[in-house]
């Protein structure tokens, strides 16, 4: 079975930072992307970052130029860096991970359980 656990979430004031880890474990055989969602009270979950094996990232408007994600591919870890924390960046985050349990068979993906995110203004 494959887990992916999240931790580095908490409380921080507007301005403050904070970073985001996420660990797949389990029988893996390979991972592609990596990303972290959020999910706002009363909203739908959407996407932060992402970030390919290869190293290429992508990000919500919201969060360019503040936010950073990085992975270690040796570690199957996956981080997001948070800087310049806005009361709208409060959520649940998600961590995602398209992975594949043996050659041959297909990617699909998996979630972690969440960690929250509170900035106070």
């Amino acid at each position: 079975q494959v887990q992916l656990v999240e931790s580095g979430g908490g409380l921080v004031q507007a301005g403050g930072s904070l970073k985001l880890s996420c660990a797949a474990s389990g029988r893996i055989f390979s991972i592609n992307a990596m990303g972290w969602y959020r999910q706002a009270p009363g909203k739908q979950r959407e996407l932060v970052a992402i970030i390919t094996s290869g190293g290429s990232t992508n990000y919500a408007d919201s969060v360019k130029g503040r936010f950073t994600i990085s992975r270690d591919n040796a570690k199957n870890t996956v981080y997001l860096q948070m800087n310049s924390l806005k009361p709208d960046d409060r959520g649940v985050y998600y961590c995602n991970a398209d992975i594949t349990v043996y050659s041959g068979l297909p990617y699909e993906a998996y979630w972690g359980q969440g960690t929250q995110v509170t900035v106070s203004s």
